[in-house]
């Protein structure tokens, strides 16, 4: 069995020179290696040196910068078993980690010198309660009975979208019990798919949506999670074994091939051998399910169909497993109730081995396949035990489709925003009937953002938008993914410095609280700007001291929807938008940054609930600086419904500010009812900039 520890460090050294000087810089990949090195008897070579060894990256030699020798002889567990009932106060030898951060700190150079590093991966998601129970229960035991002085071992999650480590690398025992008692079973799963096929649980439904493409998606998400960790653990130099606990995962036919083989190569030059463990161990299944089951229809369950892809469904969700580990240098354990034994068995194939590190010749970042050969100079009778190659980083510019899609599906679980593209969005929500809200995205990308790609002499360029809505709980309620193209060419290449892009969507939402992630990249550099945020929907039906109102947009454009660089032709339509009207659009001021001589237009929505006819509103606006009112319009009088369903009063003002000194204001808009005596008032900042 061959093993390989990878990691490609791209550094870039460049000086910042005086104008008239020639500025040089240069790019260098670290590739870090490990190899084991045994005699006849299978016993660890150690006392070999950088010149004891020859390496060869596509038949050219490298260099051996690095050559370390990690000692890892088995000894004893260290002090007496511990036990969950000894662990209520322990004594932790290493702080806990920062579970939301998902990402390690950056380690000391001997802090894992002559350490067996196990990593445990529990995904949530995608693991019944049962399951996650005897997981826990496995990683305890070993923990109690067989981890050793030369264990170190880091505990993480998969749950609501995002890679937690729940307790970085450390040799505790007692803080490893404490972090997997604090686990609850149950408390994030959800996103297993359901097939598509003879097996297909009956309903006695006439029609039924098919949720093969969302299946497709969250094995995705599966993998791509995976894929992080892998990452995470790619920061360490030592070789890693990562135990993946999982009930299974079963691709839909080729769709998630490309992700799957993104784990693989991250896994390699992470230099992580996966190890997977069926969480379900040993199973013996009724021929068409157990009792929490559906019964499934047609007549597959009459001709045997029904029960061959019961079972070849389970032999598929085992398939990608022993991929996994076979493709990366690890083993999966399968149908075998003991789940420690699989921790076991990659505590036992991690022993002494080298780390060796090179500066690769081939500087090309072009995703190509790098065969690698070493040998031993000296000419000794000896077992070298690694992986035979890598793939090579991949540049932007040679990305293809699945490449492309992969990289934003990336950046979207990523905790942490990419800000190279400047992105803006604003957030509103109107009234439809008494259950739902139509929530419009207003987004903005400056165009000056596209000068980039028109110096590089492109004639258009495509901007890929996706992002995804969750509710407060982690599960994602909508997700939006487009794409336009956009022409650098002519008139519209002179206006980029001065117009935005701008795309609307909009999506249909209930009452409460969201979080929503956005990304747009420019298709032709690969730069990639991220909106992230949490809001609120509010149910506007149990408002009762006050009159209900919609959000109040500001905006200082009013436009025909031919005038922007790009529409949206995949967004709301324009009877759902009430910021279109007609040929025009309202732009909302994300930034409620104001010119002077531009007037400043205001719409909202006031709404009339349990009441037959219309009763007429008043509103105005008022601006202050300070405490000190400066500025008031008239009241304008607002008695049309525009929406009968919701009993939507549509409220408009065009507001001239050229005679107010420019600066900072408080912009407040008040709206009466006085037959019912409540009001609304709405306040927010502005700047007015000569």
């Amino acid at each position: 069995m061959r093993r390989l520890s990878l990691l490609l460090v791209a550094t870039f050294a460049a000086s910042a020179q005086p104008q008239g000087r020639t500025t040089f810089s240069s790019s260098t990949q670290l590739v870090i290696r490990t190899v084991s090195v045994k005699d006849k008897s299978g016993n660890p070579i150690g006392g070999l040196t950088a010149k004891d060894f020859i390496l060869t990256e596509d038949g050219k030699p490298q260099s051996i910068s690095i050559c370390e020798f990690q000692q890892l002889q088995d000894s004893a567990a260290s002090g007496a078993p511990v036990t969950s009932a000894t662990v209520s106060e322990p004594t932790l030898s290493t702080p806990p980690a920062t579970s939301s951060s998902g990402a390690l700190n950056p380690p000391e150079p001997a802090l894992y010198r002559d350490r067996r590093l196990l990593a445990l991966y529990f995904d949530l998601s995608a693991m019944p309660v049962s399951d996650q129970i005897r997981a826990f229960a496995a990683a305890r035991q070993f923990i109690e009975t067989n981890m050793t002085a030369r264990d170190m071992i880091e505990i993480l999650t998969f749950s609501g979208g995002a890679v937690r480590v729940e307790r970085e690398f450390t040799g505790d025992r007692a803080a490893l019990l404490l972090t997997l008692r604090d686990l609850v079973a149950g408390e994030s799963q959800g996103i297993t798919g359901s097939t598509n096929d003879a097996s297909a649980i009956d309903y006695g439904t006439a029609f039924g949506q098919d949720d093969s493409e969302f299946n497709v998606f969250n094995t995705d998400r599966q993998l791509a999670a995976l894929q992080t960790a892998a990452n995470l653990l790619g920061q360490l130099h030592e070789k890693k074994a990562l135990l993946y606990f999982a009930s299974g995962i079963r691709l839909n036919g080729l769709n998630n091939q490309a992700q799957l083989q993104a784990v693989i190569n991250s896994a390699i030059r992470a230099g992580v051998s996966l190890w997977p463990v069926d969480a379900r161990g040993l199973v013996a299944q009724a021929p068409l399910g157990d009792a929490t089951t559906g019964s499934p229809g047609g007549a597959g369950m009459y001709s045997g169909t029904s029960a061959q892809a019961f079972a070849s469904n389970f032999d598929l969700s085992q398939d990608t497993l022993w991929a996994l580990a076979a493709d990366t240098g690890g083993k999966a354990l399968l149908n075998f109730n003991d789940l420690s034994r699989g921790i076991i068995q990659a505590q036992h194939s991690i022993a002494s081995y080298y780390i060796l590190g090179y500066y690769t010749t081939n500087q090309a970042l072009d995703g190509h396949y790098r065969r690698i050969k070493i040998s031993l100079a000296s000419g000794v009778s000896a077992s070298l035990d690694y992986s035979p190659g890598y793939y090579a980083g991949k540049e932007f510019g040679k990305f293809n489709a699945a490449d492309k899609e992969r990289q934003l599906e990336d950046a979207l679980m990523l905790p942490n925003p990419i800000t190279d593209l400047t992105i803006a969005l604003e957030i509103n929500y109107f009234q439809l009937n008494h259950a739902e809200y139509f929530v419009p995205l207003a987004v903005r990308i400056p165009g000056r953002e596209l000068a980039l790609a028109r110096r590089r002499g492109a004639e258009h360029t495509v901007i890929d938008f996706i992002g995804e809505i969750k509710d407060q709980y982690g599960s994602t309620i909508t997700n939006l993914r487009d794409k336009v193209d956009i022409k650098l060419s002519g008139q519209t290449a002179a206006d980029l410095l001065k117009r935005p892009v701008d795309y609307d969507a909009g999506f249909t939402l209930l009452p409460g609280k969201y979080v929503i992630k956005f990304l747009a990249r420019d298709d032709e550099t690969g730069r990639i700007g991220t909106y992230m945020s949490r809001f609120v929907v509010p149910n506007l039906d149990k408002e009762v001291e006050r009159l209900p109102i919609s959000s109040v947009v500001l905006a200082s454009q009013l436009v025909d929807r031919s005038a922007a660089l790009y529409n949206s032709k995949k967004g709301v339509g324009d009877a759902a938008n009430p910021l279109v009207d007609g040929a025009q659009k309202l732009i909302p001021s994300v930034t409620r940054v104001f010119h002077k001589d531009r007037p400043v237009y205001v719409y909202l929505q006031a709404y009339e609930h349990g009441v037959d006819t219309a009763q007429p509103l008043a509103a105005y606006v008022t601006l202050y600086r300070g405490q000190t009112k400066v500025f008031e319009t008239p009241v304008l009088p607002v008695s049309n419904i525009v929406n009968a369903r919701s009993k939507a009063l549509p409220v408009r003002f065009d507001v001239a500010l050229s005679d107010l000194p420019a600066g900072k204001y408080d912009f407040q808009v008040t709206v009466l009812n006085p037959a019912s005596q409540k009001a609304a008032f709405w306040q927010a900042p502005v700047l007015l900039v000569p």
